[in-house]
C-alpha cells in the first residue's frame, strides 16, 4: 500500500513538473515575442524613412541642378556684359583700336580682372573678332562712336595666337549645351553673343575658325 501511495505521489509530482515546464516554455515564448515586436517596428520605420528620404532626393537633385544652371546663366550674361563695357572703354582710350587679347583690357584698366566662361569646363571663351577681310576700308572709329559688325570671326581663346593682328570685339561661350533661358532669341550658349556695337534684333554673320 505504501508502495502504491509512493507511486501515486511520484506520478503527481511528475505531472506537476510537466505542467510547470509547459508553463515556463509558454512564458519564454511569449516574452520572446513581446521583446521582438518593438525591434520589428523600429526596422520597419527605418526602412520607411530611408524610402522617403531617397524619394525626396530624387525630386530635389534635378531641381537643385536646374537652379544652379539658372544662376550660371545669369553669371554668363553678367560676365559677357562686363567684356562689352570693357571694350567700349578701350575704344574710348584708343579710338579706332581693339584689344588683341583679353589681357589688354586689364592692362589698360578697362576691366578689373579676367572673367572665365562659366558654362564651359575649361573656362575658355570663344572670341569674337573682326574678320581680316573686313579691316580694309573700315576707317577710323572716333571716340564714342559705335560701329555695327555685320560679320564676325569666332576663334577659340587658345587659338588666338594663330591669328595675325587679332581685333577682339567680344566674347561668346564655348559651350554648345542647350540653355534653359532664351537669351536674345537664342537657346544655345555658343549663340549668346556679347560684343561691342551689338544691336538688339540684328545678328551678324558668323565665321568659325576651323584651321589648326
Amino acid at each position: 500500500m505504501n508502495s502504491c501511495m509512493a507511486t501515486g505521489r511520484t506520478s503527481k509530482l511528475a505531472r506537476e513538473n510537466r505542467q510547470a515546464g509547459l508553463t515556463s516554455d509558454c512564458g519564454s515564448k511569449f516574452l520572446s515575442v513581446e521583446l521582438s515586436q518593438p525591434a520589428g517596428y523600429t526596422l520597419l520605420l527605418l526602412l520607411i524613412a530611408i524610402f522617403v528620404l531617397s524619394l525626396g532626393l530624387l525630386v530635389a537633385i534635378p531641381v537643385l541642378e536646374t537652379q544652379l544652371r539658372r544662376e550660371k546663366e545669369e553669371e554668363l550674361i553678367f560676365r559677357g556684359t562686363q567684356y562689352i563695357e570693357a571694350i567700349r572703354l578701350y575704344q574710348q582710350k584708343k579710338p579706332g583700336a581693339y584689344p588683341s587679347s583679353l589681357e589688354d583690357l586689364v592692362k589698360e584698366k578697362c576691366l578689373r580682372r579676367l572673367y572665365r566662361d562659366p558654362m564651359s569646363e575649361s573656362g575658355s571663351w570663344n572670341l569674337l573678332l573682326i574678320p581680316p577681310s573686313a579691316e580694309t576700308g573700315r576707317g577710323t572709329v572716333r571716340a564714342g562712336e559705335t560701329r555695327t559688325a555685320e560679320r564676325l570671326l569666332v576663334v577659340p581663346e587658345e587659338n588666338l595666337k594663330k591669328i595675325k593682328n587679332p581685333q577682339i570685339v567680344g566674347v561668346v561661350s564655348s559651350s554648345s549645351r542647350k540653355s534653359i533661358k532664351i537669351f536674345q532669341e537664342e537657346e544655345y550658349y555658343n549663340k549668346w553673343l556679347f560684343y561691342h556695337g551689338q544691336i538688339a534684333g540684328k545678328k551678324p554673320q558668323l565665321t568659325y575658325q576651323t584651321g589648326n
